[in-house]
């Protein structure tokens, strides 16, 4: 019996969806600086419920200090930012909970931040969730799986090519 001894690279890196709820395409999302990818290439997600997941397993590189967003580092380097909301920040961190620390190494699924998403919206902020790889120019191909229009947390979402 012959074996193939090459080690198996797998031909994408997937990212996991952070929230439950409805998939939006990012140019989708009302923000300009999500919309036109300033920022990097991603999608958005309209929450079902206040949770945020990791996405990927890696180390959490920034915590913002609101618990609005979160900007990790995957194993295989994906910097991604899950930003809560859109102009959320101005909430200066009610209605949120970090549930991690910076420099926390992560797996995909584990708990970063709770929110609710109901009193964010009577707050009167849209709580579409943009996710994107801040890195995307370092990959060949970001691959948003949009079509389906709901996930829930750990379902693929993005597809990384090198």
């Amino acid at each position: 019996m012959i074996f193939n001894r090459r080690k198996h690279t797998p031909a994408y890196t997937p990212i996991f969806a952070p929230i439950r709820g409805e998939v939006i395409p990012i140019h989708q999302v009302s923000d300009p600086s999500f919309a036109g990818e300033l920022l990097g290439k991603g999608i958005a997600i309209r929450p079902a419920e206040g949770r945020v997941a990791a996405p990927v397993s890696g180390t959490v590189v920034q915590m913002f200090e609101t618990g609005h967003a979160v900007t990790l580092i995957a194993e295989d380097g994906a910097e991604i930012l899950i930003h809560v909301g859109i102009d959320t920040v101005q909430l200066k961190g009610q209605h949120f909970k970090a549930c991690i620390e910076q420099g926390a190494v992560v797996q995909v699924g584990d708990l970063l931040i709770e929110f609710d998403c109901e009193a964010i919206s009577a707050a009167g902020y849209d709580t579409v969730t943009p996710m994107v790889i801040l890195n995307s120019d370092e990959y060949e191909k970001v691959e948003a799986l949009t079509a389906q229009k709901t996930v829930n947390i750990g379902d693929e979402v993005i597809r990384l090519f090198k």
